[in-house]
């Protein structure tokens, strides 16, 4: 899209570190459906009742 705004434009992408990086609830909730670790993600007792809600623990 920026470039069909303003072709003459070079546009640069930066990724932030892990801990300034945004992860929104449907993604957590997401990865606890299909078995995955949000561990690092969450605080314990949120990721305590993701596996309880998903079957997991």
């Amino acid at each position: 899209m920026n470039r069909n705004l303003a072709p003459e434009l070079e546009t640069m992408f930066l990724t932030p570190p892990e801990q300034y990086t945004f992860i929104s609830s449907s993604v957590i909730k997401s990865i606890a459906q299909l078995h995955g670790d949000i561990s690092s993600f969450v605080p314990e007792i949120v990721y305590q009742q993701l596996l309880k809600k998903f079957n997991q623990g």
